[in-house]
């Protein structure tokens, strides 16, 4: 397994093809460290010019006295191996080749050529025809998008690994919509070097990474795979949204990132196999990203629903009870007790439980106050339609301070456009899980529930 340990928290760090032409990507990646806070020491390297955005500029990697843990080589394919020749003799630790042109476009021996070389010089070699690497931790960023076309996410738990640029940079931006905060992003392209075994190993092991989520379009080393897909699941939860599942999409793959995407139905029973959760789509990535970042493990496949809209609640019913593992918590008398002696008469005091279109955020702090010491309640389910007279932000609040006390799965689905999506995304920052749709929360809650039996299974046999 390769370390990347001096790619991901870097003390020093060159940019090979940095250039005081804006529209350039090198010099993009320059401004986005710059942007960023990066404390370590920044090195340009353009034979050029003398100075690059204020910082001194080198020649060569060479000509650098500093030891240089990552150098970001971005300059033409063609001399991407003499560039990479220079860094393995100049000491460099670990290198990320941003530059295209390589296996996706039939040039496979000039991609060999840089396997041969980070091998030889037991360089961990990220790429090429990738983004990079982001850390907001480290200020770490080799993205060559600019920060006003993508949003940068907040410190968090989700690390994400993405064999596509645009498809890593576009969840990215949605992360960061969603409110819910990142530990690491490695896009790695063609993987002529690291692969996805080098970049979970090392995502297993981090301390900072809580879930990982992962777009994969091929596997480039079948056993190795199954080695450490037997260990990663045990320590921590992966989401998978693996591309190629037709004829048309194992072919876009190739010529995406020469990638052989392989027979899906394989791949499925593998991820099936090792307690991998599977995702359909990148909606679905999200989804269950946030809730295995943010809830706990359940003791049970029991769910209430506490809802201000009786036909929202209605509709929920419908998809929990259509969830393999999942079904309708029955309240018990005490809930009940309690509940009569906070509610008004016109709330049906059942599950659903029906807080009525006036329901304010007293009435739902009473209600789940109840609910939550239920024991035959494993989960709850919070609908918020924030178009009632009672919901406000006093209620999206009060939800906040709930999921402090509440030790059992909460997520909340909320339905609408502005109004709504501010209070989504204030409950998102704070922890909490919010859905736009019945089956998005049905499915999250169930991907949460399989992952911790499967890994109840397996510490059992153990």
């Amino acid at each position: 397994m390769k370390d990347l340990t001096r790619m991901l928290n870097p003390r020093s760090v060159a940019i090979i093809g940095a250039s005081r032409d804006p529209e350039k990507v090198g010099h993009i990646i320059l401004q986005n460290y710059i942007n960023a806070g990066y404390s370590g020491r920044l090195y340009p390297v353009n034979k050029n010019a003398d100075t690059v955005m204020g910082l001194q500029s080198y020649s060569s990697i060479s000509k650098i006295k500093d030891s240089i843990d990552l150098a970001v080589i971005a300059v033409p394919a063609q001399i991407v191996p003499s560039v990479l020749e220079e860094c393995g003799k100049a000491g460099v630790k670990s290198t990320v080749v941003v530059s295209g042109g390589f296996a996706e476009v039939g040039n496979k021996e000039l991609q060999d050529q840089l396997a041969e070389i980070a091998t030889k010089y037991n360089m961990p070699t990220l790429g090429p025809n990738c983004l990079g690497v982001m850390d907001p931790r480290s200020r770490i960023d080799t993205l060559f998008l600019p920060t006003y076309k993508l949003s940068r996410p907040q410190i968090g738990g989700v690390s994400f690994m993405a064999q596509s640029g645009a498809v890593g940079s576009t969840i990215l931006d949605m992360i960061s919509g969603e409110g819910f905060g990142l530990s690491k992003f490695i896009s790695y392209g063609n993987a002529a070097h690291v692969n996805e075994i080098d970049i979970l190993n090392y995502l297993m092991n981090d301390k900072d990474t809580n879930v990982i989520v992962a777009y994969i379009e091929g596997i480039s080393d079948g056993k190795g795979f199954i080695d450490i897909a037997k260990k990663v699941t045990k320590i921590k939860p992966v989401v998978v949204l693996k591309a190629g599942r037709t004829s048309a999409g194992i072919e876009a793959a190739h010529s995406h990132t020469a990638t052989l995407a392989g027979d899906y139905e394989t791949h499925e029973a593998l991820f099936r196999q090792f307690g991998f959760t599977i995702a359909n789509d990148i909606s679905e990535l999200l989804y269950y990203a946030k809730i295995l970042d943010s809830e706990p493990e359940p003791s049970g496949n029991r769910i209430a629903i506490v809802t201000n809209g009786g036909g929202a609640g209605v509709l929920t019913a419908d998809a929990i009870s259509l969830s393999p593992n999942l079904k309708l918590a029955k309240l018990g008398n005490q809930t009940i007790n309690k509940l009569k002696k906070s509610m008004p008469p016109l709330v049906n005091l059942r599950n659903p439980l029906d807080l009525a279109g006036d329901a304010d955020d007293k009435r739902y702090g009473s209600a789940l106050a109840a609910i939550s010491e239920d024991e035959n309640i494993d989960m709850v389910i919070v609908i918020v339609l924030f178009q009632t007279p009672g919901a406000d932000s006093k209620v999206a609040s009060q939800l906040i301070r709930m999921k402090e006390s509440i030790k059992k799965p909460m997520i909340v689905i909320s339905i609408g456009t502005s109004y709504t999506q501010m209070h989504k995304i204030m409950m998102e920052s704070a922890g909490l899980p919010v859905y736009d749709s019945p089956t998005a929360a049905a499915s999250s809650l169930e991907a949460l529930l399989k992952y911790h039996m499967y890994k109840r299974k397996i510490v059992s046999l153990v």
